[in-house]
């Protein structure tokens, strides 16, 4: 059993917190920037709930971390009552924010002046993944550092490697979001035009999902899209954030994203339908609106 700090209790990190708790049999201490959310978690799950990143790492072995963005990541960390003003040499912070690879590698190195662990570990499988502890992590940092993070991590997930040095991590999970930006756009395209030419959906997606064409996205929303229910877990708000991180980064490497460019477009023009909370499956609801 490790002691353990987790920042951070959206959709994402309180089941993941609890994994911890539940299932890793860690002593978990919690911090959420809405106390009561904190206090909550406390009474569903034991263990303790701090005011402060600094006070929730202070002790811990492992530091978790599952917030919004760069800004907030850097400030649970580095801010003033951040977690690195207090966490011990030789202990890790992991960092499940689906943030910059230039933000992993900033804090990397803060870290390691401290004599601290980083791992950036951004996280996929969306909320059923971490109600259910079967997520797919990818993590960059050193050898070492991952190795001792790793049977901590694998609480919550069913799937956890290193894909290289820091910032690798955050860099996978760009891969993960353009692969799945394509995805849903011709996902989208296939049900919409199933229902103009007359088909039966659920019989088209029973028959294709067997062959070349299935997906995990097929199986999962396929249905729900024909139907136009879109309440099922990660937002187009977030996946617009995760994608301009990765047009971003695109620029700095000069990689041609022209599918990806265009599915955040298409993104935005579902956020200006009033669609920012429906899930990513959402994108069929431009065509198919009259």
């Amino acid at each position: 059993m490790a002691k353990v700090a987790f920042l951070g209790l959206g959709v994402m990190g309180y089941p993941m917190a609890a994994h911890l708790k539940n299932q890793g049999g860690h002593d978990v201490t919690v911090y959420n920037r809405t106390s009561t959310k904190a206090e909550s978690w406390v009474a569903e799950h034991g263990g303790a709930f701090a005011k402060t990143p600094a006070e929730a790492a202070k002790d811990a072995d492992f530091v978790f971390c599952c917030v919004g963005n760069d800004d907030d990541l850097r400030d649970v960390t580095i801010g003033d009552e951040g977690a690195f003003a207090t966490m011990q040499t030789g202990s890790i912070f992991i960092d499940n924010t689906t943030a910059s690879a230039k933000a992993a590698r900033e804090l990397y190195e803060v870290a390691k002046v401290q004599g601290l662990g980083f791992i950036d570990a951004p996280v996929s499988g969306g909320q059923a993944g971490a109600e259910n502890g079967n997520l797919t992590v990818m993590c960059g940092g050193d050898e070492d550092v991952f190795a001792k993070a790793k049977p901590v991590i694998a609480a919550f997930a069913h799937m956890v490697g290193l894909m290289g040095p820091s910032g690798a991590g955050q860099l996978t999970k760009m891969v993960n979001q353009i692969c799945i930006a394509g995805l849903v756009q011709g996902l989208s395209e296939g049900v919409h035009f199933a229902k103009q030419a007359g088909l039966d959906v659920g019989a088209v997606i029973d028959v294709i999902s067997k062959g070349a064409a299935g997906s995990w996205q097929m199986e999962n929303r396929a249905s729900t899209m024909a139907k136009g229910e879109f309440e099922f877990g990660f937002a187009v708000d977030w996946m617009r954030k995760d994608l301009s991180i990765v047009l971003d980064e695109a620029r700095s490497n000069q990689a041609r994203l022209p599918v990806t460019a265009t599915v955040d477009q298409f993104y935005a023009q579902v956020q200006a339908m009033g669609g920012n909370r429906w899930d990513t499956s959402s994108l069929v609801a431009l065509l198919d609106r009259k």
